[in-house]
């Protein structure tokens, strides 16, 4: 089964569920800045879309309240994106890459572990 698409919104929902793990909607409300914070049904709506998308599932049930989990992982996520991305750059890869490393975004420890990635798959390649 292909991986959804997200909107932002549900990303900003996977990412607490990702983070704290199964929770019921009270939570997921409540895990939104006071100032942003959505209104319950909101988020209701959301998180139903999300399950009609098979990205959570109800685990259990408190009271009245289901509560939901991350089905699709946050790496599976991630890379959904980024292939997403390189779509919208006809599948050339390099023009996001050169973007990060001038742009200056990347943390030292990026860096350091993309140097590693490059190795890792020079060796993996020399190998076959």
């Amino acid at each position: 089964m292909p991986l959804p698409k997200l909107t932002r919104l549900e990303l900003r929902i996977m990412e607490t569920l990702w983070s704290k793990g199964p929770s019921p909607i009270r939570e997921l409300v409540e895990a939104f800045p006071k100032d942003e914070r959505l209104a319950y049904t909101t988020v209701q709506t959301v998180v139903y879309r999300l399950e009609a998308k098979k990205a959570v599932r109800r685990t259990s049930k408190i009271s009245n309240a289901h509560v939901f989990e991350a089905v699709v992982s946050r790496a599976s996520a991630q890379h959904r994106m980024i292939d997403d991305l390189v779509a919208l750059f006809g599948g050339h890869r390099l023009p996001i890459v050169t973007h990060l490393i001038e742009s200056g975004r990347l943390t030292p420890e990026e860096v350091r572990e993309a140097r590693k990635a490059l190795r890792d798959l020079a060796k993996k390649d020399k190998n076959q």
